[in-house]
């Protein structure tokens, strides 16, 4: 079995940020799930605050530029996709969205996706249901039943038997990781895929 990658996307703005705290739990539980299964894997991290000055250009002209055409092509080619926001308002963040956006409507077809986002209180974990999965189900990705949601108190109360936050990173874990390991990444779709060659053609005439 081939390595397989899974791309983390964190949107927080700050640095450090629990936004990128709960990416890289999320990370670490899937690696260690797919791990326990004989599966290697790479993860690659990326920071949307480092490249948000592209991802406007990007919305300006429609073309990438500098560091955000690498990360496109990283997000679009991964085996599986950890996305995680900041809720602003009770919806991700415009950073999120924007990122979102300019990915070619297409990209996300089958990918196996897990969503986390962070936020004051507990009260905006149901924007991950309401706003962030209708979003990627839009784009036809495959998304992990278990999403996460990590209030301020959750990090605060990590070790506590009552604080369900850990138990349900590992769950969402082991399913992206079930997900991204009966998936063979094919890489994005060959436009020219199931078109006869020259000679095909002629030998037909």
């Amino acid at each position: 079995m081939s390595e397989r990658t899974i791309v983390t996307v964190s949107a927080g703005l700050g640095q450090p940020s629990s936004t990128r705290l709960l990416a890289d739990r999320l990370s670490e539980a899937a690696v260690a799930e797919l791990q326990a299964r004989g599966v290697s894997v790479m993860v690659q991290t990326v920071e949307l605050r480092d490249i948000a000055h592209e991802i406007v250009n990007n919305m300006l002209t429609g073309f990438p530029t500098g560091e955000l055409t690498g990360v496109l092509d990283k997000v679009t080619g991964a085996d599986g996709l950890i996305l995680v926001t900041p809720l602003f308002t009770t919806t991700y963040s415009g950073l999120f969205k924007s990122f979102v956006d300019i990915i070619d409507k297409e990209a996300l077809t089958d990918m196996p996706v897990l969503l986390g986002a962070t936020g004051g209180t507990p009260r905006h974990s149901l924007a991950l249901e309401y706003s962030m999965r209708p979003l990627l189900t839009y784009l036809r990705a495959d998304v992990a039943t278990t999403s996460v949601f990590a209030a301020t108190d959750d990090w605060a109360g990590e070790g506590d038997r009552v604080n369900p936050l850990p138990s349900r990173i590992r769950r969402a874990g082991r399913e992206l990781a079930e997900m991204v390991a009966a998936r063979e990444n094919a890489g994005p779709a060959d436009l020219y895929d199931g078109v006869p060659s020259f000679d095909q053609m002629l030998g037909n005439v």
